[in-house]
């Protein structure tokens, strides 16, 4: 007699397709940094974060900091805009909702 297959804690309905895994992973890998999390949080607290804004909460040079953003931005976690002299990033929210809906 076979069993019935129980979904106690599945990560997903399905299976993930290969190239949804490598971006996912791409994306928790950017999380898995202290600096980006902090980070991340600090651009979610508000609508958008001028660098001006979040680099004085570190205790890193502004070009490690400009490094961690281009991070999350390259895995799809913010985008940002630039306004004269200052980038403002924003949190993209369809990519917080993968993230929160795969866990």
């Amino acid at each position: 007699m076979k069993l019935p297959l129980v979904r106690c804690c599945a990560l997903a309905a399905e299976p993930l397709a290969e190239d949804r895994a490598t971006s996912m992973a791409l994306r928790f890998k950017a999380l898995g940094d202290p600096v980006r999390l902090r980070l991340l949080g600090l651009i979610a607290s508000e609508p958008e974060a001028c660098v001006c804004d979040l680099t004085p909460a570190f205790e890193l040079s502004g070009s490690t900091i400009s490094h961690h953003l281009k991070v999350l931005r390259e895995a799809g976690l913010v985008d940002c805009e630039r306004r004269g002299t200052w980038v403002y990033y924003r949190v993209l929210p369809d990519a917080l909702e993968e993230l929160r809906a795969l866990l």
